[in-house]
């Protein structure tokens, strides 16, 4: 019986660490979203912020599976009161804001990078172009769910309704060159930290 139990306790510690591990890689990952959202820099309708490098760093750090984890729970955070969005907002009205598209649109942007983050490549140059492309059709996708949300929220609360083409001109145009900047960044670093993370085998990532 007791050489059973000591069985158990021994084969318990790698299981443990695991979720130790992967628990302290989804904490960083918030710890890093948040503080990129705290970033925030005035520029029109819509604020400029470091989320888009936090999410690219992240997807391509992470994995596409552990990127949704982790922005899953940046938004479970923010949800409930605790102020890790833009400008320190939290709660059910920064999401109905005229910007909660693009923190709809973050779940879903980071897959692209995480799939192409896994890439079999071992040329970093070209790891890094590779998972550039996943980010950048990652933020398409983050622009698709701001703009729709945008033209809905401006819509509901004007008596003129916004164009699709306006809505472009506030919600994609002057961002393209910044977000291609910060996503390059981004991606870069986390194709150069890649090798520090060392997570799980046979897990999907």
């Amino acid at each position: 019986m007791k050489e059973d139990a000591q069985k158990v306790k021994v084969n318990r510690r790698p299981h443990i660490k695991s979720v130790a591990k992967e628990t302290a890689y989804l904490a960083l990952g918030v710890a890093i979203l948040t503080v990129c959202a705290w970033i925030t820099i005035p520029f029109g309708t819509i604020p400029v912020t470091l989320q888009t490098f936090a999410v690219a760093l992240i997807g391509a750090l992470f994995g596409a599976a552990r990127g949704v984890a982790v922005i899953l729970t940046y938004f479970i955070m923010g949800l409930i009161g605790i102020p890790v969005f833009s400008s320190f907002n939290a709660g059910v009205a920064a999401l109905l804001g005229s910007t909660g598209g693009y923190l709809i649109g973050f779940v879903f942007s980071v897959v692209p990078v995480g799939l192409f983050s896994i890439v079999p490549v071992k040329n970093r140059v070209a790891k890094t172009a590779i998972v550039y492309v996943g980010a950048v059709l990652g933020m398409a996708i983050c622009y698709f769910f701001g703009t729709l949300w945008f033209i809905t929220v401006y819509n509901r609360g004007s008596a003129e309704a916004v164009s699709v083409a306006a809505a472009l001109g506030f919600c994609v145009v002057p961002f393209l060159l910044p977000d291609a900047v910060k996503l390059f960044f981004g991606v870069l670093l986390g194709v150069r930290l890649k090798g520090a993370v060392k997570l799980g085998r046979g897990k999907v990532t």
